[in-house]
């Protein structure tokens, strides 16, 4: 299957939210009015298409000068280990590399290293990942 990954400007808040839903990261009931604040508030947005349709996608959160995190990379079930995931990360380095930000981190879920390393990722050897604990209660 044929798709194209490219920087986009905007994006379908819905198409997304379905994208998320799907991946089992949000509900279908959360908060559909948070997706077009984190779309505006991303400094890049890329999409994989295939046929017209938004099959994947991803941002990079960055103030724009210095250091960039690419977050939400997340793919349609049916065009899973096609390369689109490849695709979308490519864009968002390459495009972060053009603007001159070239320290690019990410966060990603136990299992997907490999696919990381292969797009040029490493382990940051000694620093550890860390989330703020909203409950206060060590979990």
């Amino acid at each position: 299957m044929e798709f194209d990954c490219r920087i986009v400007k905007e994006l379908d808040p819905a198409a997304v939210l379905g994208l998320y839903t799907q991946a089992g990261w949000w509900a279908p009931e959360d908060v559909p009015e948070a997706v077009p604040k984190m779309l505006e508030g991303s400094l890049l947005l890329a999409g994989a298409f295939c046929c017209g349709r938004l099959i994947g996608f991803g941002r990079a959160l960055s103030d724009g000068v210095s250091d960039a995190y690419i977050q939400d990379i997340v793919v349609a079930l049916p065009f899973r280990r096609q390369g689109a995931g490849r695709g979308i990360v490519r864009v968002l380095t390459e495009e972060l590399l053009r603007r001159g930000i070239s320290w690019i981190g990410l966060v990603g879920v136990p299992g997907t290293e490999k696919f990381y390393q292969s797009l040029g990722f490493r382990p940051m050897e000694g620093h550890t990942p860390m989330l703020f604990d909203i409950h206060g209660d060590g979990q």
